[in-house]
């Protein structure tokens, strides 16, 4: 288990918030029980979301689901998600999670291509030098 505020649940330092970023303690499976992360998301007018996070098939396909549920869409990085269930079985835990994302709740994709597309309208609008 997992224990707020004790040495193994602590932040890795360059991901540690900064001043002015959200920190939400979950207590379940999904991100949005008993969470305010979806008044907050909704105050923010947020409706896309991009998911990264530990055990694939419990935690972040937990709160992907409920994004769902919640007419939120996803987008899960698959190598920024771990699985430790089941990791040195031909098909793991993690693929299929993955498969179940893909195919149901929303969509899946490498951080290199997801960073690409988003720079892609900057990419875009760059005048070529002369």
């Amino acid at each position: 288990m997992l224990i707020r505020d004790i040495w193994n649940t602590d932040m890795l330092p360059e991901l540690a918030p900064q001043a002015n970023d959200v920190v939400l303690y979950k207590h379940r499976f999904s991100s949005f029980y008993q969470t305010d992360l979806d008044r907050l998301l909704k105050e923010l007018g947020i409706n896309s979301i991009i998911v990264t996070g530990c055990t694939t098939s419990i935690c972040v396909e937990s709160t992907v689901s409920n994004a769902v549920f919640r007419d939120d869409t996803c987008v899960v990085l698959d190598h920024c998600t771990g699985e430790p269930i089941g990791h040195w079985l031909p098909r793991s835990h993690h693929d299929a999670s993955l498969l179940v994302i893909q195919a149901l709740f929303g969509w899946v994709a490498r951080s290199e291509a997801y960073i690409k597309a988003l720079a892609w309208p900057l990419i875009a609008a760059t005048p070529e030098p002369r």
